[in-house]
């Protein structure tokens, strides 16, 4: 095998993270103020939270959350790229689609 036909070693790039996926029903604000109030500030990781509600129901999660986070509560809207020390929320009515870091939604 010449030196043209070996594999090359994969390099992994240096914006990793982990990304945690967290739910919870439609009983869970508690819960997830409980959980968000004890992020730190540099977890080095990116929450995305879902909650089940009525598809017509608007929800004030974000701001609700943001009261008490350290990091920035966004809710999420098309090509939204993913940045660790961040949480993401998943708006009503709405699936989310993930792709290589950028975050979109389509419809439920």
């Amino acid at each position: 095998m010449s030196k043209t036909d070996k594999e090359k070693p994969k390099i992994l790039s240096k914006n990793l993270f982990p990304v945690v996926g967290i739910g919870a029903s439609a009983g869970g604000l508690e819960a997830f103020k409980n959980l968000i109030q004890a992020i730190p500030e540099n977890s080095g990781m990116a929450y995305i939270l879902v909650q089940h509600l009525h598809p017509e129901h608007e929800s004030a999660l974000p701001e609700i959350l943001q009261r008490v986070s350290k990091i920035p509560v966004i809710e999420i809207s098309d090509n939204v790229h993913v940045d660790a020390d961040h949480i993401y929320v998943i708006p009503s009515n709405k699936l989310l689609v993930a792709t290589d870091g950028v975050l979109n939604l389509s419809p439920r």
